[in-house]
Formats: structure tokens, sequence, C-alpha cells
């Protein structure tokens, strides 16, 4: 399944590949692209191991906002 996850709080390519690396290490998730222009994660996750609540939380961990 893929979800498209807002982020903010993204300033450079550092955020970004911070933003993208806390999506990559959820368990489930087999790609996870990051846009600094956009704002945005295009994610692509298995359902039955990762959920939208747990991908957004990786981000929120990862010190920025997620929607």
């Amino acid at each position: 399944m893929k979800i498209t996850i807002k982020i903010a709080g993204m300033t450079c390519q550092g955020c970004r590949a911070g933003a993208e690396a806390a999506l990559r290490r959820v368990p489930g998730v087999r790609s996870a692209e990051v846009s600094l222009e956009r704002g945005e994660a295009l994610v692509d996750y298995d359902e039955k191991t990762a959920a939208p609540e747990t991908l957004r939380a990786a981000v929120v961990k990862a010190g920025f906002k997620a929607g």
C-alpha cells in the first residue's frame, strides 16, 4: 500500500534524509521517498505490518510534524 504523508519542519537536505531514514526503519516499509520541496513523503508499506499512525509517529520521533 502507498501513502503520502505531509511533513513540516524540514529545512535542508539533512532533514529530508533524516525523515526518510526514520520512515525506512519502520518494520514493513518497502520504500520511502521524501521531497523537501513538496514537504511530503511517499511511502510504500505492508499494511499487515505497519500502519499510517506508525509512519507518522516515526516522522514525529525524528523531530518533524506529520500530517
